[in-house]
């Protein structure tokens, strides 16, 4: 109610499945309002639950063993009141094939911005719904872009949904590198790999490696590597930001390397 009283249509708003998680869909808007939207959003919350009494967190995994927080974003390109997006059928047309395409080429390059802190990527694990391998498929919860079912008639409806990032990103950042990804697609006319059917978190790495399935960086590390190596991402965050990120997070990543973890004292201590 506060959000509506806001200007930030909220859609709908339910209990997740892990203990105390919520979901908001918040109302789709242009990129920049949303992102305005999303930063207000954060503080809101934060607000209200502080007037219960009680702590909101977006920390992307909060508790060890269940589903961590998602930030799923829905995309689509409009052209004055027209979706590029929709194809025949309610199916994506080519520019959005071609979208998706540039996703999944570039999502180990964009995952440092889209999954910023250390955290993020104890979410991004196999046994849960956040996505590990980069895949897509219709109404498949392992895939790294989902395509939902759209409405039947409403062309307006048809969209990519990207289900990597988390909602402790700077959603400035973020958005700026997924349209980057996805435009390229189109610009260079990729074309999507297969679909995978099935819940890739099942696959062995032998048949991951068969189809040619690669995998999300499995931590900030690997996500800096890939992100400094990419002149897309630096140019869609301009040389200032790009290398500002790069020198902040290889620091954060230099702490974290630093700590001696509970695990590794109840794990090594006793035995080593």
């Amino acid at each position: 109610m506060v959000l509506e009283q806001l200007g930030i249509p909220v859609e709908f708003s339910h209990h997740e499945v892990s203990p105390s998680q919520h979901e908001l869909d918040l109302r789709y808007t242009d990129a920049l309002t949303m992102a305005d939207n999303l930063m207000t959003t954060r503080l809101a919350v934060k607000e209200v639950a502080m007037e219960h009494g009680i702590y909101a967190t977006f920390m992307p995994k909060p508790l060890q063993d269940h589903d961590g927080s998602g930030l799923h974003l829905h995309v689509s390109l409009f052209r004055g009141d027209d979706n590029a997006f929709a194809g025949e059928n309610g199916d994506l047309s080519a520019e959005g094939r071609s979208f998706m395409a540039g996703l999944l080429n570039h999502a180990g390059d964009i995952t440092a911005v889209t999954n910023q802190w250390v955290n993020s990527y104890k979410r991004l694990v196999s046994g849960f719904e956040a996505p590990v391998n980069v895949t897509w498929g219709r109404n498949n919860q392992s895939a790294l872009v989902r395509v939902p079912t759209p409405k039947q008639g409403k062309d307006s409806s048809v969209r990519l949904e990207y289900r990597s990032p988390d909602p402790a990103c700077n959603p400035y950042l973020a958005l700026s590198a997924i349209l980057a990804a996805g435009l390229d697609g189109i610009e260079r006319g990729l074309e999507a790999p297969a679909e995978t059917p099935a819940n890739s978190h099942k696959l062995t790495r032998e048949q991951l490696q068969t189809a040619g399935i690669a995998r999300l960086p499995a931590n900030l590390d690997q996500a800096l590597d890939l992100m400094e190596g990419s002149k897309l991402v630096s140019s869609a965050l301009g040389e200032h930001v790009f290398e500002w990120f790069l020198r902040n997070k290889r620091a954060e990543w230099d702490r974290y390397q630093h700590h001696v973890s509970r695990f590794e004292l109840e794990e090594y201590l006793p035995v080593l």
